[in-house]
């Protein structure tokens, strides 16, 4: 049964990544990408925490509960998004979580997403180290949930959320009773900063750290026993080779078609 809305309950997934500006490097052995760094809260999920904590105010109150999985205990990124105003926190972090594919990642998220009951659930469409784009809607089909992505407005009312969702041939309005999960397209909305105050606030705030074995998970849905993928192999990527200069002596335009033409883009 759905909380009385004019208290809602929202629930963002975020995920903390290695600073883009010093990525770090790769496992020479597990060929991924090394994690035992300060991880900072990955850009793209800041447009869903200010998404759900504008939902609240608008709703007249409720709470912004975050849930993030990562290796080493690290909350540096949940310590900002709990001084953005988010008001709780769970952690995950598990040893045997290493090597997780996407699947294994839902997994869990979706476990500790429903030991919160919330009645919406917010992700960015894509984290900005993976770029798989499938975890929230492995979510909400783990939950059972209906799945709705790419949003670029999101207003709820009377248990039903609104979601105006970005499309190749522009927008679409889209309705779905809650509980619901919907992906965050990003830019949709300005992250607020966090105060100075909100630091401070913030590290006090409730942050549950969590095992596997907390959410009924065992090592092998997870991790590299888990995973329906290897990494095979790793090769840099090819430099790119200069582009033809096309001097136009009245017929640059037809070899710049030609050209087109045998891209086969028109």
């Amino acid at each position: 049964m759905l909380a009385n809305l004019t208290a809602m309950k929202v629930a963002v997934c975020v995920k903390q990544i290695p600073d883009p500006a010093d990525p770090g490097a790769l496992d020479p052995q597990t060929k991924t990408l090394r994690r035992d760094v300060k991880l900072i809260l990955d850009e793209s999920d800041s447009y869903g925490v200010e998404m759900a904590l504008q939902l609240v105010d608008n709703a007249g109150g409720g709470s912004v509960h975050l849930v993030s999985m990562a290796p080493n205990d690290e909350v540096n990124g949940l310590r900002t998004a709990l001084a953005m105003g988010a008001d709780s926190a769970a952690l995950i972090s598990d040893e045997a979580l290493a090597g997780s594919d996407a699947l294994g990642t839902a997994r869990v998220l979706a476990a500790a997403v429903a030991k919160a009951e919330p009645d919406l659930v917010l992700a960015a469409t894509e984290s900005s180290d993976g770029y798989t784009g499938v975890v929230p809607a492995q979510v909400a089909e783990l939950m059972s949930l209906p799945s709705v992505t790419f949003a670029k407005e999101v207003s709820v009312q009377d248990g039903v959320a609104t979601v105006r969702r970005q499309t190749e041939a522009g927008a679409e309005l889209v309705e779905c009773p809650l509980p619901a999960v919907v992906s965050v397209t990003a830019g949709v909305v300005e992250p607020r900063y966090p105060s100075f105050k909100g630091i401070m606030q913030a590290k006090n705030k409730p942050l549950e750290q969590l095992r596997i074995a907390d959410l009924g998970l065992s090592a092998e849905q997870v991790g590299w026993a888990g995973a329906g993928q290897a990494i095979s192999e790793i090769t840099e990527a090819p430099a790119r080779t200069a582009g033809e200069v096309i001097t136009d002596e009245g017929d640059a335009h037809e070899r710049i078609v030609a050209f087109l033409q045998e891209l086969k883009a028109i």
